[in-house]
């Protein structure tokens, strides 16, 4: 019996959420961590076309920000498919 997610309405019908209320703030900082890897990858750009910047082949940029990147996309998806602990405990008590 899930009752954390049902809402009252003002006809007196209950909405059942696909996703927890208690998820979307974890899906948030999901998404800072995927925004934050982005920002991570910015830069290197030269000022002179003709020039060559060797920045882009930086730590940064080639190991460190697809990492965070992705560990933010796996955070959303924990994020998205947890269960709320007073779910689990509801859920063993029937």
């Amino acid at each position: 019996m899930v009752k954390n997610n049902l809402k009252n309405t003002t006809s007196g019908k209950k909405i059942d959420f696909p996703i927890p209320v208690s998820s979307y703030k974890m899906i948030l900082i999901g998404f800072g961590i995927i925004i934050l890897g982005f920002i991570l990858m910015m830069g290197g750009g030269s000022d002179n076309p003709a020039e060559f910047n060797y920045d882009i082949f930086s730590f940064r940029r080639i190991t460190l920000a697809p990492i965070v990147v992705l560990m933010g996309f796996g955070f959303v998806f924990w994020a998205i498919m947890r269960k709320p602990k007073k779910e689990m405990e509801e859920g063993t008590k029937d």
